[in-house]
């Protein structure tokens, strides 16, 4: 229903119909991927899934209205697996639950000046640490929410949602800490401004995870940050890209805890002639070493860091220092595949309070495209310490997309 009054104050505001043609626009996309886990310290160590993801909809639109309706499905093909709901705990988890859901269901006016979007509907900001997709896990993150994104002056950009559902990656068989849908009064602010040496970004996250099956409430945080993200040329073949983050969480709303964590990141990347070198150090602090009074990151695309072997989705009670060192190498076409890619990174983890070490990651990366469809092959390998166990994963993956 929300959705509905969502999408009835987007035409409000914009105001009667144009009479214009109305265009429609087909959304097709399908994914199969394999993944294999080999993790240590469980009853039965090795999981396997195979599963196949689709997506189809429409997008209608009339001058600046438009809307935008999405279904998909996930199946499991092979479930030899844990997928945070079904199957045996015993196995490692693969969180890729069979489901049918509703994606996108929202209504958008877009100008040059202004974009009012209101429904069921993705919400991507900045490098997604705070706020994403989640999409490479087949049922991707999406929210209900209203949102608008205001451009008054050239380099300015004011964008705030608020959403009262955070649709999981769970699906619609999620239960317990893993519901389907968190709701809760969050908001979203982003407020950047284009300089000479990058983007300068305040920003705002009001998170309300309020449902005391998820976590007893202990999600819920303010965080209120900066970030600067840059890049420059050093020659006619080589450039430096850049980012530095720092931000500041605390409890909020029905969160029982008493806690303040900073955040801080400093990432740099050179390019030459295809070559990449990455290198970075990213700070999630700890308060007093309570559960959940760590820097936390509920509504981020989380798989993107902090290595891919999905160690650190909730950030330990004494926090994670991550140094990281990584590089590759692209070419623009080889035979009948464009974008082919190679990289690789290494992490070192270590607490942000009691100086532990919690382990070391691997991380490797080859991908390419062919034609409309997108190929990948990964491989995580993380050596624990202090935290975790060791654990191997692969993933084999081909995306498609009309």
């Amino acid at each position: 229903m929300k959705i509905l009054f969502a999408s009835a104050a987007v035409l409000a505001v914009a105001g009667p119909a144009y009479a214009q043609t109305i265009s429609l626009k087909p959304i097709a996309e399908a994914r199969l991927r394999y993944e294999h886990v080999d993790q240590d310290g469980l009853a039965q160590e090795k999981a396997d899934a195979l599963t196949v993801r689709a997506r189809a909809g429409l997008t209608a639109g009339s001058g600046a209205l438009s809307a935008t309706i999405v279904g998909q499905g996930t199946l499991a093909i092979i479930d030899h697996y844990y997928d945070g709901l079904n199957g045996a705990a015993t196995r490692p988890i693969i969180a890729d639950p069979q489901n049918i859901a509703l994606y996108i269901a929202q209504l958008q006016y877009r100008t040059k000046a202004l974009t009012l979007t209101g429904g069921r509907q993705k919400i991507v900001l900045d490098d997604e640490r705070f706020v994403g997709n989640v999409a490479f896990r087949d049922n991707a993150q999406t929210f209900d929410a209203v949102r608008a994104e205001l451009t008054p002056a050239k380099g300015l950009k004011l964008d705030v949602a608020y959403a009262w559902s955070a649709r999981t990656i769970w699906g619609f068989q999620g239960k317990g800490a893993r519901q389907q849908a968190v709701s809760g009064d969050t908001i979203l602010a982003n407020l950047s401004y284009v300089t000479p040496v990058g983007t300068l970004t305040g920003f705002a996250y009001l998170v309300d995870q309020d449902e005391a099956a998820v976590q007893a409430f202990r999600l819920s945080s303010q965080t209120y940050g900066v970030r600067l993200a840059g890049a420059r040329p050093l020659s006619t073949v080589a450039k430096i890209s850049y980012q530095l983050s720092y931000a500041r969480q605390s409890d909020y709303h029905r969160n029982p805890n008493d806690y303040g964590a900073d955040y801080w990141l400093a990432d740099a990347t050179l390019d030459v002639r295809g070559w990449k070198l990455n290198g970075g150090y990213e700070v999630l602090g700890a308060s007093s070493g309570a559960a959940f009074t760590s820097f936390q990151t509920p509504l981020g695309t989380n798989f993107k860091f902090q290595g891919w072997a999905d160690k650190f989705l909730t950030t330990p009670a004494n926090g994670i220092r991550d140094l990281y060192v990584g590089g590759g190498y692209g070419w623009k076409q080889m035979g009948p595949l464009t974008g082919v890619t190679l990289a690789a990174t290494w992490h070192r983890f270590e607490s942000d309070r009691l100086d532990q070490h919690y382990g070391d990651e691997l991380d490797l990366l080859a991908s390419a495209k062919a034609g409309k469809t997108a190929l990948s092959l990964r491989y995580a390998h993380y050596d624990a310490k202090a935290m975790a166990s060791d654990t191997d994963k692969i993933w084999v993956q081909a995306d498609w997309s009309i």
